[in-house]
């Protein structure tokens, strides 16, 4: 809905917001008309209803005005002596006109000193949960939100079971656009596995939707900072068309603030030249220089003469490889028992089985509880995933005689963006040069670009475009350049050979951006394989996600001031005791 429609439509409210009040104002002492300026009648209502006048501002705050709209309806019926719970109830299901009824149908009086302490302890316990919704829901919308990271895209800088408070107001809030949504959760309702929002999914029919016609124009509260190469950002996917996070269906066409959110670092921003060349970044010809709190990784093959065990691949906490047992014969029944650790299973030629797990292999208690002679294979060579740290562990070792970076050839594709081979035959390790679009930039468009910049042009900037041979058509005209309408960046994960990122799906437009992890209050290892096999990161408790140098936990300081918080005011009431 663009902003003549937006007034329009707030208009039209106003319209049936004095059309249902008028009456109730002159019982109140006022004028009829003051129920029909806009703004001015909500702060006449709020004196009716003796609360403060800032509650007429919670009105206009998409998704806080969800909440604070059902508040206002009951509170206006009590001022008429409208109590009893039917009706709140029907004000609550008639979206408030019910006001109409008591305003034109029934003579009521206004209670002007009317007590505003709920009259049950059930009332009371009620209010106290809608206003602290309201101010939590205002918290994670515009200010903070709680964020957890569930793959291993960043790893080891940011780990999966990572529970992180992501700021909005460092690049500025961004305004909710979906204006009918249930507040504090994403786009799906928990437990009951339900869209949280609602809009138009079908992508067939959700440009021309009524309901899509309620959306908010894109707009952002002024941040103090822009985003820059190295940080850390939460943003909404931009290929997004999961029904669920996590969960394969029928691809929808979802709104920007309701796509599924990811957390990559930048490491291009708007008007740079990228190139990842043997699995390193290169902004406008130089070499990116990572953030000391970096931890980048990459997949290394691993050999040795007398064979690359796993105990020593765990004691560097390498990951991402594979281990496999030797079994002599298996029943049914052990089967069954080692399935929730096997990848795969296989009969070698000499009729013994070979079991193929994730590095965490088959736990000793399993093997001991179900009488099992293993032994497990010790190649020469081996997989895994590395940092630089323990690749030079690994090379120090006597035992290992060399780790080699594995890297995709140049000009080879890899499935890469734009998705051409034929014109990109790129991959993740060799990929670009690409140019990173900057607001009111100019490129020049052609059979060959036009891959590059289609998905902006008709999908983040909302143009027709068709190629038709050599010739590219906008919105139905011949173009051989086009102009960039916002900003863009580039996002890749630390996980380099384990992320998808902005390598397959491209551009991140500045309306995606949601905000910056700033500190990370809580982290598990273990963290998808069940609540009970959850094991606290005591390292990494109450730690920056920015800054340099080795993350420095504050819980014992949060420890210490919350037992010294409860020692001063059990002290103070004993103390207090004594007095009386």
């Amino acid at each position: 809905m663009s902003g003549t429609q937006w007034i329009i439509f707030i208009l039209v409210i106003q319209v049936i917001h004095f059309l249902g009040t008028w009456k109730l104002y002159v019982k109140a002492g006022r004028k009829a008309w003051e129920a029909a300026i806009p703004i001015y009648n909500g702060i006449i209502l709020m004196k009716i209803i003796n609360r403060p006048w800032w509650w007429v501002l919670l009105l206009f705050i998409p998704i806080i005005n969800l909440l604070m709209f059902p508040v206002v309806w009951v509170e206006t019926i009590r001022s008429f002596g409208k109590n009893s719970l039917l009706d709140t109830w029907l004000v609550i299901l008639t979206l408030g006109f019910y006001i109409y009824y008591i305003n034109y149908a029934e003579d009521v009086t206004y209670i002007e000193d009317r007590s505003l302490k709920p009259r049950t302890g059930l009332g009371e316990w009620v209010s106290s949960i809608v206003f602290a919704i309201v101010a939590a829901t205002f918290v994670h919308t515009y200010f903070f939100q709680p964020y957890v990271i569930p793959t291993g895209s960043l790893e080891r800088t940011l780990r999966i079971g990572d529970f992180l408070f992501v700021s909005k107001f460092h690049y500025g809030a961004r305004i909710p656009m979906t204006t009918l949504a249930a507040p504090m959760v994403h786009d799906t309702l928990p437990m009951l596995r339900k869209r949280s929002y609602l809009a138009d999914v079908n992508p067939e029919t959700y440009k021309t939707s009524w309901i899509n016609k309620l959306q908010l124009p894109y707009m952002r509260i002024p941040g103090f900072e822009r985003v820059k190469k190295n940080d850390i950002v939460v943003f909404s996917l931009p290929s997004d068309t999961l029904y669920q996070f996590f969960r394969a269906e029928k691809a929808v066409k979802k709104p920007i603030d309701k796509k599924s959110n990811y957390v990559k670092r930048c490491v291009g921003t708007p008007g740079d030249s990228l190139a990842v060349i043997d699995g390193f970044v290169y902004i406008n010809g130089e070499k990116l220089q990572l953030s000391d709190r970096a931890k980048p990784m990459y997949n290394y093959n691993i050999y040795a003469q007398n064979g690359v065990s796993s105990k020593l691949l765990e004691e560097v906490d390498a990951s991402d490889y594979f281990r496999t047992y030797i079994a002599g014969n298996l029943n049914q029944n052990q089967y069954n028992a080692l399935n929730p650790f096997v990848l795969g299973a296989n009969r070698s030629q000499d009729g013994k089985i070979e079991l193929v797990t994730e590095e965490k292999g088959i736990p000793t208690e399993v093997i001991r509880q179900l009488r099992l002679s293993l032994t497990e294979e010790k190649p020469r060579s081996r997989i895994a995933n590395l940092t630089d740290e323990m690749v030079a562990q690994l090379q120090e070792n006597p035992a290992i005689d060399s780790v080699v970076k594995l890297v995709e050839e140049k000009g080879v594709y890899g499935g890469s963006f734009p998705q051409k081979p034929n014109l990109y035959p790129w991959n993740s390790d060799n990929f670009g040069p690409i140019y990173i679009p900057k607001e009111g930039t100019t490129v020049e468009i052609n059979a060959r670009t036009i891959p590059l910049y289609k998905k902006i042009i008709r999908d983040y900037e909302h143009n027709d475009v068709e190629v038709t041979g050599q010739k590219v058509l906008i919105n139905g005209q011949e173009a051989n350049s086009y102009t960039f309408k916002q900003d863009y960046y580039w996002m890749m994960g630390d996980n380099r050979d384990h992320s998808e990122d902005s390598r397959a799906w491209g551009y991140v437009p500045a309306d995606h951006i949601v905000g910056k992890p700033v500190f990370l209050w809580m982290s598990f290892d273990n963290f998808n394989e069940g609540l009970s096999n959850w094991k606290p990161r005591w390292d990494r408790i109450f730690t920056t996600v920015g800054g340099s140098g080795e993350p420095i936990s504050y819980f014992k300081y949060f420890v210490a001031l919350i037992v010294g918080w409860i020692l001063f005011d059990f002290i103070k009431k004993r103390r207090k005791k004594k007095a009386e």
